[in-house]
């Protein structure tokens, strides 16, 4: 494959020539990922789009893996330098942040639906679990998003003292509870039933309204408040 790299190709056959003549929708993701990597590291090796082959099997042909892995584990891909794994990745959060939709300050929320599309994009490819809290006014409108701890959950970081401080701190009138599982699946742990149950009766006492926790997974997420644990 790629013999004599991407200029000895005809020209309707060069991804930029392609993608100028057809659209970006006519390439394929070994011709969209050769765009941003030009050509394999080291004069006469392997072809951009070889490279863009050899990338997505490595990551068994997932653009999504390919998304999550890091600097050194990119570079283990034969003929893909530093910069051109930097590059990938620089890539790859342009389009996380383009897809995830800026949180601003006094949107209402109204359903849990919309806490999952505000945070899915940004929660649902991470590695670790993040626990957020966000600051509501009396009209359930958003004040402030705080993250709390970054982590395994267990109820010695997710403390009510430290969960309330910031509400209390700026008279909140309410919180939702936002959380992310690296595993995809939102069913709520036995953890999770814990805090959320603990957190709730520290909101009553604080005079403070608990609406919901919700838990992002792939494409899903789970409500306690539609599931009628809260």
């Amino acid at each position: 494959m790629g013999g004599g790299g991407i200029n000895h190709w005809p020209e309707d056959e060069r991804p930029r020539e392609k993608l100028l003549k057809r659209g970006t929708a006519a390439l394929s993701d070994a011709e969209l990922l050769a765009l941003i990597l030009r050509t394999g590291d080291g004069a006469g090796k392997a072809s951009a789009i070889d490279l863009g082959r050899e990338l997505l099997t490595n990551f068994g042909g997932s653009l999504r893996a390919l998304a999550q892995a890091e600097l050194n584990e990119l570079q283990q891909v034969k003929g893909l330098g530093l910069a051109k794994a930097a590059s990938l990745q620089a890539a790859f959060t342009l389009a996380s942040r383009f897809q995830a939709r800026p949180l601003v300050t006094l949107d209402r929320f109204t359903a849990p639906s919309q806490v999952f599309e505000y945070f899915h994009h940004e929660l649902r490819d991470r590695q670790k679990e993040l626990f957020l809290v966000l600051l509501l006014d009396g009209k359930n409108r958003i004040t402030r998003k705080v993250t709390i701890s970054e982590g395994s959950l267990n109820q010695s970081i997710v403390h009510p003292r430290e969960v309330f401080a910031p509400a209390v701190r700026e008279s909140a009138a309410a919180v939702i509870f936002v959380h992310n599982h690296p595993s995809g699946d939102p069913a709520p742990s036995r953890e999770d039933r814990d805090i959320t149950r603990r957190l709730k009766e520290a909101g009553e006492l604080l005079g403070i309204r608990v609406l919901d926790h919700v838990i992002i997974g792939d494409g899903r997420y789970f409500s306690f408040t539609e599931s009628g644990m809260l």
